[in-house]
């Protein structure tokens, strides 16, 4: 059965997770053969890696965090192009003439000097080793019939720091190609309606491609469905489930 620990959660969410050990810390580490990989969640979408003297933001965005008081990005990875994953103001204080910044064909519109990933191209960057996974919708859709986040348009991303590969997902549903990754050490999974997954999706997911850890995110500017995934969760061996609240 999948274990439920808990890195300090909002008030609102504590008493639906009761139960759960609670921690003061609001990082995570992770033992990597390159070194630690420190984690922080600076909230919804966005998420700051610390690995060999170099900081990686993905999906800066300035009503999650006080950017101007975190490290300067040494890599930048975005999505897509919705403006609470693609922030103008916040890339402004993270970014440095130096930063290497790699986003989707969308987010190239407006940002400019980045390198485009498509949906399963990979590349280095800063000796690390990303991969561009699909990242969209199937179920959820706007009044129009058009999903959220369409095919071909997002990407998620696996980085390999050392021998532990991460994948943070993005905005997605449980879609074939993520159930389908292979050894993935820690997965960053969005749980919230109406935009990605359902608790049941997250856990659905889980079970098809094991993390050793799953970090839900992007729960925090929407209907969360996060109380509901111990339940959706129970029977899912082999996987550790982390709640990072944002810094």
């Amino acid at each position: 059965m999948a274990r439920l620990w808990i890195a300090v959660l909002t008030a609102a969410l504590v008493p639906a997770l009761a139960g759960a050990v609670l921690s003061a810390s609001n990082t995570d580490v992770i033992k990597t053969s390159g070194g630690d990989l420190k984690i922080t969640h600076i909230g919804h979408a966005s998420v700051m890696f610390e690995y060999g003297g170099k900081v990686i933001h993905v999906d800066p965005f300035s009503k999650m965090g006080d950017y101007s008081k975190l490290p300067k990005a040494d890599l930048i990875l975005l999505t897509h192009d919705h403006p609470d994953h693609m922030d103008a103001a916040a890339l402004k204080k993270v970014r440095t003439d130096k930063t290497v910044v790699i986003l989707t064909e969308t987010c190239a519109k407006t940002v400019k000097g980045g390198t485009v990933m498509k949906n399963g191209d990979v590349k280095e960057a800063l000796g690390l080793k990303i991969e561009a996974v699909p990242a969209y919708n199937v179920v959820h859709k706007r009044p129009t019939g058009e999903p959220f986040h369409p095919k071909g348009v997002g990407n998620g991303y696996v980085i390999t720091f050392g021998d532990k590969r991460i994948y943070i997902a993005g905005d997605t549903e449980n879609i074939p190609e993520m159930k389908a990754l292979k050894g993935i050490d820690a997965a960053f999974l969005p749980i919230n309606l109406p935009y990605t997954m359902t608790a049941a999706m997250v856990a659905d997911a889980a079970k098809a491609f094991l993390p050793k850890i799953l970090y839900p995110y992007h729960y925090d500017m929407a209907e969360s469905q996060l109380p509901k995934l111990p339940q959706a969760m129970k029977g899912v061996s082999g996987v550790e489930v982390r709640v990072i609240k944002k810094k």
